[in-house]
């Protein structure tokens, strides 16, 4: 199988629901713009036919290619979703949250020899508006606080879209032990620790649906896996 210009991974938990739309709508854009991709949808441990009605979206769109992960795992799924990719660069979108207009400014950089490894779609940036809720915006302030302060990281997210150049994050992928809410963290967080440059845009959030996991119960095992995360990348670093 050749490589295109574009993958986008989209992983998929029991959206039966927003599925279809979601894909049409990415499908239909991407072909507008007459540039040759492939949109991933990684299915995990969905309950409600998700992953028939994924594979039925393989049939109709020839871009469209479906990964199962058998758990329940969102990092898990964006981690295999990028290995699985072909695409010069990556963007990752969720089935209730994407945007092209990040996609076309993010992917030129991305794309470019001197450009970033790593684009994030801030929510947190000079210049983004966030509508969702205030709680988890301030999840999301705290989080991004924990890391700056406790990681070094540059960024001031790591959560939602992003863009990657394949080439430069498929081998830190491989070395990513987290899964659930750390994966994309420990990402970039591997990249900056390997020199990698990383950069971040600010965007519109307007999700299609309510989240998923109260976020009472996703911060406590955030915080345990950023303990976790932390003595991880210490013990990788030691002589």
């Amino acid at each position: 199988m050749s490589d295109v210009p574009v993958s986008v991974v989209m992983p998929a938990f029991n959206e039966a629901e927003i599925l279809t739309t979601s894909v049409k709508d990415v499908v239909t854009a991407m072909r507008g713009r007459a540039v040759p991709f492939e949109l991933i949808i990684v299915e995990n441990g969905s309950t409600d036919g998700t992953l028939a009605l994924a594979k039925e979206l393989a049939l109709t769109f020839d871009e469209v290619r479906v990964e199962h992960l058998a758990d329940a795992d969102y990092g898990r799924a964006l981690r295999a979703g990028l290995l699985a990719s072909r695409g010069t660069a990556i963007v990752n979108f969720d089935t209730d949250y994407y945007d092209l207009d990040f996609l076309d400014a993010a992917v030129v950089r991305v794309s470019a020899p001197d450009g970033p490894a790593i684009i994030v779609g801030s929510k947190r940036a000079v210049g983004a508006t966030d509508t969702r809720a205030p709680l988890r915006k301030l999840a999301t302030s705290v989080f991004g606080t924990i890391l700056r302060l406790g990681f070094g990281l540059s960024l001031s997210d790591t959560h939602g879209m992003k863009a990657m150049r394949r080439a430069a994050v498929e081998p830190l992928a491989r070395e990513c032990r987290f899964g659930q809410d750390l994966f994309d963290t420990e990402l970039i967080l591997r990249a900056e620790r390997a020199g990698l440059r990383t950069a971040e845009i600010p965007v519109d959030v307007h999700e299609l649906r309510p989240a998923r996991t109260s976020i009472l119960r996703r911060v406590p095992r955030t915080l345990v896996g950023l303990c976790r995360l932390r003595y991880s990348l210490w013990r990788d670093q030691r002589p």
